[in-house]
């Protein structure tokens, strides 16, 4: 029951503490750190999900990689499709709003 509790309550904790640096930003952050903040959060996505999920579906299809391959191909495209399609705003377009008040 405690490594339980221990396996829910670290991930927490390490979130909880990670999101709290956000406190402490400033309102600008310079572009060599979002870069590499970014950076470093999509690789410990890629890591993630090449561990936890890829690894673990080619070893339970056994010598059969295609359906692994074919669910991982699947999953960029829906990425870029939900890219293309939801809008988003980049760095400086806010200011090309218009604005409430006009």
């Amino acid at each position: 029951m405690n490594a339980i509790i221990i396996g829910i309550l670290l991930p927490l904790l390490g979130t909880m503490l990670g999101s709290a640096f956000v406190f402490f930003m400033k309102k600008e952050i310079p572009d060599r750190m979002q870069k590499t903040l970014l950076g470093f959060a999509s690789g410990v996505m890629v890591a993630a999900s090449v561990w936890s999920l890829l690894i673990p579906s080619i070893e339970m299809a056994g010598e059969r990689v295609l359906p692994a391959a074919i669910g991982f191909l699947a999953g960029i495209a829906f990425l870029l499709l939900i890219d293309e399609l939801t809008p988003h705003l980049h760095n400086g377009a806010l200011s090309a709003l218009p604005s409430a008040s006009s």
